[in-house]
């Protein structure tokens, strides 16, 4: 490619990243007609069409997949390498971008940044805070973390946290006015703290399981959030029946504000992964913050590739 485009594709990725062609601007610090001039021009040049545009969003084209995927890396590695350049000996500098669910954050990551910080002050970490499912590479992120252990092919997945129980929690107050639920399809008599998925735009239904019989259950209530998190701090208040991973709630559950319901019925998820692309690997700044989560978490260095199919 000719290398008068550098630019263009740097605006190009950052409108990919942002999913906005405003958002881009702000980040860049030009204005949203320099921005779409810009992408526009780099479209001229290559002939292809690389981004969708509607009035309320954009999206990218297949050909504007391809290219994140292809460019992207290699030009993020050329920031890191100038970022570099300006280092004292020893010290790397550039930056790491993660997709990071909220709950991830409080179980795992916290206690990890400032000591990530303190060893790497030249490093800048970008977190966005989402619950839905990410595709790192298409979305401009160098790394995520998932409630899974299962990622696309060409993706690597290191164990964060063992694994643990999703549970329904409820207030003793609300418990001793409502009932105690013994089983699953009682939770349909009562009032359940729900959310709905960033990925599906649908109420979330609480998975329960119990030997090998597995429910999914439609509950309902009159509160509705877009964050579990809210949800237990509501069912603090007594406002309801709130599904929430165990870890997050010991606190609440060794002073009693919460109690268990259903326990026998707990679902067993595998637990929270880092994941990113094989080749992402080549990143200094992802490398050593690999490094630092791994030992502060505790796990083994091996890396798991997902299986060929």
């Amino acid at each position: 490619m000719n290398t008068t485009l550098f630019p263009q594709l740097q605006t190009f990725l950052a409108v990919a990243r942002a999913r906005s062609f405003s958002a881009a601007a702000r980040d860049l610090g030009v204005s949203r007609s320099a921005v779409s001039q810009s992408v526009r021009q780099l479209e001229e040049k290559l002939r292809v069409t690389l981004v969708a545009r509607t009035t309320r969003s954009v999206s990218l084209t297949e050909a504007g997949r391809r290219l994140v995927e292809s460019a992207g890396p290699a030009v993020a590695q050329v920031q890191a390498a100038l970022t570099e350049v300006t280092a004292k000996p020893g010290e790397v500098g550039g930056r790491v971008r993660l997709t990071v669910p909220r709950a991830a954050f409080h179980l795992v990551l916290a206690p990890v940044l400032p000591k990530f910080r303190e060893r790497h002050p030249r490093i800048e970490v970008e977190l966005v805070f989402e619950d839905r499912m990410v595709d790192p590479v298409a979305e401009g992120f160098d790394a995520g973390f998932r409630l899974s252990e299962f990622v696309e092919r060409d993706m690597v997945s290191v164990r964060l946290t063992d694994a643990f129980r999703f549970i329904v929690v409820g207030a003793p107050d609300y418990l001793d006015r409502h009932g105690i639920p013994e089983r699953p399809e009682d939770l349909l008599q009562h009032e359940c703290l729900t959310f709905r998925s960033a990925t599906t735009g649908s109420l979330y239904a609480w998975e329960l399981e119990r030997g090998h019989r597995t429910w999914r259950v439609p509950v309902r209530g009159n509160l509705v959030g877009n964050d579990g998190l809210f949800c237990t701090l509501w069912a603090e208040q007594g406002l309801g029946l709130a599904y929430a991973m165990e870890p997050l709630v010991s606190e609440q559950l060794r002073k009693g504000s919460l109690r268990r319901v259903l326990e026998p019925y707990a679902a067993v998820v595998p637990g929270f992964f880092l994941y990113y692309p094989n080749r992402a690997q080549r990143s200094a700044p992802l490398r050593l913050f690999i490094e630092t989560i791994r030992e502060l978490t505790g796990k083994p260095p091996a890396a798991r590739k997902q299986p060929e199919p």
